[in-house]
């Protein structure tokens, strides 16, 4: 008897999450397809066996995951052509930012991350847009942000913007960030208002700003040699589970996010919506980004950028 192809799916989020519902869409379709053809199993959060968040990566690069997902920034130091994707405000709307990811920007990035690593890049999900969360006061210029402390993604263009914005960034896993968060011993972060609610971040920060400075996309990968050696109806049905999972978890985003801001109120939290003025504060401030990812990325890259 043919043993069935084994497909181990993991992630770093409760069961609960967008994500974590995603894998299982994708599980429960090759189930369905391929029935005993198929071993589909779940490792819906690394951190809660003592993992960092960015393990996953070399979870799956080194085939003990099958598949993962992480945010685009932690791909940024083996793969430098991915910080563009870290460059603030640089989508206007949702719709423009899955667009891009979805086209030849996300085709290019892909294509950047399988030939330096032992990945399949199959599809992005939604991370979202990315606002500022701290236990000091409120921020409504980049002048408030001054000396705050505040944790960011492993990207030299993140810490590069707060250091534009006035801040003080610090590099650090999730893991670190959480236990940091708790202890106060760093001031503020910056994630979507899910991640936020997820961690029980706004349990800890009273001061909530709907600063949308970053979209990030979680890209989503495979074991390349366990992949491409699949049957072709098994990569098929793989890659469409992920399309329809891609859709289906950008809708629930966004239920997401509106709820996740509910609870951040519910908490007491002070949420500050910027205005026109803060804007244009905001987007001054970070303005030599651009003139430096000249120097940084091919003019090819930086001509599919908005």
């Amino acid at each position: 008897m043919k043993s069935p192809i084994e497909i181990r799916l993991g992630g770093y989020g409760p069961p609960t999450t967008t994500f974590s519902r995603a894998l299982k869409a994708i599980g429960d379709r090759l189930e369905a397809e391929f029935g005993s053809g198929v071993s589909v199993r779940y490792v819906w959060n690394i951190m809660d066996f003592g993992y960092k968040a960015e393990d996953i990566i070399w979870f799956v690069e080194s085939g003990i995951l099958t598949l993962g997902y992480q945010s685009s920034s932690y791909f940024t130091d083996r793969v430098p052509t991915v910080g563009v994707l870290d460059l603030p405000f640089l989508f206007a709307t949702r719709d423009a930012a899955r667009a891009a990811m979805d086209g030849k920007l996300g085709e290019v990035i892909g294509g950047e991350i399988e030939a330096a690593m032992n990945h399949r890049i199959l599809g992005y999900f939604e991370n979202g847009f990315r606002h500022i969360s701290n236990r000091l006061r409120p921020v409504r210029n980049p002048a408030d942000l001054a000396g705050m402390r505040i944790r960011v993604l492993p990207s030299d263009i993140q810490v590069r913007t707060f250091e534009l914005l006035g801040a003080v960034p610090l590099r650090m896993d999730l893991t670190e960030a959480i236990a940091r968060i708790r202890t106060g011993t760093i001031d503020a972060q910056e994630n979507p208002l899910a991640n936020t609610v997820t961690y029980g971040v706004h349990k800890f920060h009273r001061f909530h700003t709907l600063s949308s400075h970053f979209y990030l996309s979680r890209p989503i990968f495979l074991h390349r040699p366990s992949f491409d050696a699949w049957p072709g109806e098994l990569k098929a049905a793989m890659a469409a589970a992920i399309r329809d999972a891609v859709a289906r978890q950008r809708d629930e985003a966004v239920e997401e996010e509106a709820k996740a801001l509910a609870e951040i109120e519910r908490e007491g939290c002070e949420v500050i919506e910027l205005d026109a003025e803060g804007r244009a504060a905001f987007a001054a401030a970070v303005a030599p980004l651009r003139a430096e990812a000249r120097r940084l990325y091919l003019p090819e890259l930086l001509a599919l950028l908005p």
